[in-house]
């Protein structure tokens, strides 16, 4: 489960950055995670308390957004989601394509004081 140390080192980073700021409370963290991530959303969710304990950022809420993983087929120029598709292409089956979206995490919004 490599989300205990992508959420732990998300919330050092996060931390550093609002120290440097002058910030003092960090109310709520967004995040936008790709379904072709690698990264399973609920073990983030699950791994945020034990990341946040004793840090400013413990009564910090994580809202997460998955973003589809769109992708376009190589073969036939099929535009589709790929996870929706067993990661071939619904038109010709072909399994060579090029990810559009939804490969990323991404910090979306810092709700602080």
């Amino acid at each position: 489960m490599h989300e205990v140390g992508i959420i732990s080192s998300l919330v050092k980073t996060i931390e550093k950055m609002i120290q440097e700021e002058g910030m003092t409370e960090v109310q709520r963290v967004v995040l936008e995670v790709g379904e072709l991530s690698g990264i399973v959303p609920e073990y983030m969710e699950k791994c945020w308390p034990a990341a946040t304990y004793h840090t400013f950022m413990e009564k910090t809420t994580l809202e997460m957004h998955v973003v589809p993983g769109i992708v376009k087929c190589r073969d036939c120029g099929e535009l589709f989601n790929a996870v929706g598709c067993d990661m071939k292409c619904p038109i010709c089956q072909s399994v060579d394509m090029e990810i559009l979206s939804g490969n990323d995490l991404i910090v979306q919004e810092l709700m602080c004081r």
